[in-house]
């Protein structure tokens, strides 16, 4: 078991297969195989089938075939795990994000802010209120892709330490991906982790990776080739915490309500 001030984590850098979720959840087995032992795994934005919108008959349940897969993979490893797949609840699709713990308790956080561009929002519903998860001794806030675009949702209340973005953010716009993270570490004075695929999907759209980790400097502490990877990070908390002591905006943060948040 690792220092409660530092904090493991193991991103996968997936070639995801379009709508083939056994295919994908196989390669996965062989990713992960060999990874060092760590306290969270991250996975891309719909790691199962990539980002598609036939979401009819690619959803499940909570009890379907991804998420009895990540309970076990995470039961299997001993860590975190976390990634997001397309469930179907009471007549609504939600790109759901599942944060699965070792003992096989799920929370979940639905993606917020749904890609319009993409026609998204014609096909999923959206969240409406964030997650966050302790992991040893750290808070988590995981959030979904286009989300990155919107700083007031992913605001800091001091309310967590690492924020956490899965993708599937496409090559064309891959300097905003990296511009819009060290934004975000910056402004909420936390660690930022963005895992992104690579590869080219059923669309023809391109991803080349970079996923990447900042600290709350805005340094960039790894960052990705564009290529299929597993890379596992260390991350110190007292350097966390001696950065904010010394130099605590957050104490001087803008106070605010989003109406129709619900927590």
């Amino acid at each position: 078991m690792n220092s409660p001030d530092v904090l493991t984590i193991t991103l996968v850098q997936q070639n995801i297969i379009w709508e083939d979720k056994e295919r994908n959840l196989l390669q996965l087995d062989s990713l992960l195989q060999n990874s060092k032992k760590t306290d969270l795994i991250v996975l891309p934005e719909l790691f199962s089938t990539g980002f598609t919108m036939n979401v009819k008959p690619l959803s499940e349940g909570i009890n379907g075939r991804t998420v009895q897969w990540l309970k076990q993979k995470s039961t299997d490893i001993g860590c975190y795990i976390i990634g997001s797949t397309i469930i179907k609840e009471n007549h609504h699709y939600y790109n759901r994000l599942l944060f699965v713990t070792p003992e096989g308790n799920i929370f979940y956080y639905d993606k917020r802010h749904l890609f319009s561009m993409g026609e998204e929002d014609k096909y999923f519903t959206k969240g409406t209120k964030r997650l966050i998860v302790e992991v040893n001794g750290w808070r988590v806030c995981p959030l979904i892709c286009y989300d990155l675009r919107f700083p007031v949702w992913s605001r800091n209340k001091n309310e967590y330490d690492l924020l956490i973005y899965v993708a599937n953010w496409p090559a064309v716009r891959q300097n905003v991906w990296q511009n819009l993270l060290v934004a975000r570490s910056i402004e909420n004075q936390c660690y930022t982790l963005g895992v992104n695929r690579v590869g080219i999907d059923g669309k023809g759209i391109e991803y080349i990776g970079e996923s990447i980790l900042i600290t709350a400097k805005g340094e960039i502490l790894f960052k990705a080739s564009n290529k299929e990877m597993v890379k596992t990070l260390e991350l110190n908390f007292e350097a966390l915490e001696s950065f904010r002591g010394k130099f605590p905006v957050l104490s001087d943060r803008d106070d605010f309500l989003i109406q129709d948040e619900t927590r």
